[in-house]
């Protein structure tokens, strides 16, 4: 069994309690406009090419002998500038697991792996493999939960530490931010409410679409019923998104005021109960 990786993040922060090994799976179900990882929405691998930076040498173009090319139609080897790469590579789960273990000295009793992406849990077979070959280190998962019911409810108690995103609480809001509608999100995240496991949720603050008084106070109501065993983590827009999209030439035309400050008020969860910061 393989799958696509395009990233690991060495001595992450925020992806869990510790020192963390963040590991980014190619591929997601959702196409948020204002998506920090573009890199990471299709599945499998792909060529991308700074085109910023080309100099249209046509060298990328001509027919080469590397077998790892064909597919690509391109050269991913010639390029003076290395501004042309494949986008993604494939990992066993032995392989993934021993990249983890490596690093084992460094995580302490709190730090380990989180699985994020794209989507983990689009590999959650790969990820179930993978656990019992990590011997004692914690593990946890960033999950956009918009995933199969079946599959969400098997695989979250499996992990140590869980991150939930919720980007919209309006059902025709989020299908026009995302492409698709929240009825999956909010069963999935209804289930692990329910489940007594303790879980974070983390709310993109994109500004004018997501970090409305409405919206947080929606998300608020959603979740107070859990509030003994959730927190509320606010992400801010990072307007350095858009420099990301031009390094692997593609066009970011978000539809919003990039310039405008996000809405980072935590006080509807807290009024609620719930614990809640702003990252």
């Amino acid at each position: 069994m393989e799958a696509t990786i395009f990233d690991i993040k060495e001595f992450g922060l925020h992806d869990g309690p510790g020192l963390r090994l963040t590991v980014f799976f190619k591929g997601c179900p959702l196409h948020c406009v204002w998506c920090h990882n573009p890199e990471g929405i299709a599945f499998g691998q792909e060529l991308v090419r700074n085109e910023d930076a080309c100099r249209h040498c046509g060298l990328c173009q001509r027919p080469c002998n590397h077998a790892d090319c064909a597919q690509f139609g391109a050269c991913v080897h010639i390029c003076p500038d290395r501004l042309v790469k494949v986008e993604g590579e494939l990992y066993t789960p032995e392989r993934i697991a021993e990249r983890v273990l490596s690093y084992r000295e460094f995580f302490g009793e709190r730090g380990g792996v989180t699985f994020s992406g794209g989507e983990p849990l689009m590999h959650a077979d790969f990820i179930e493999q993978a656990i019992p070959l990590l011997d004692g280190i914690r593990f946890g998962v960033e999950t956009c939960a918009h995933v199969p019911a079946q599959v969400f409810d098997r695989i979250m108690p499996r992990f140590h530490d869980r991150f939930v995103d919720l980007k919209h609480m309006d059902a025709d809001i989020h299908r026009r931010l995302t492409g698709q509608d929240n009825a999956l999100i909010l069963r999935n995240i209804s289930a692990l409410k329910a489940s007594g496991l303790p879980f974070t949720v983390r709310i993109p603050l994109i500004p004018g679409l997501t970090d409305t008084a409405e919206n947080l106070a929606a998300t608020a109501d959603f979740l107070a019923d859990a509030k003994e065993r959730v927190q509320v983590e606010l992400l801010p827009y990072n307007p350095m998104t858009g420099a990301k999209y031009r390094m692997i030439g593609r066009a970011y035309n978000p539809p919003f005021d990039e310039k405008q400050k996000p809405n980072a008020d935590a006080l509807p969860f807290l009024a609620k109960g719930i614990p809640s910061r702003v990252y």
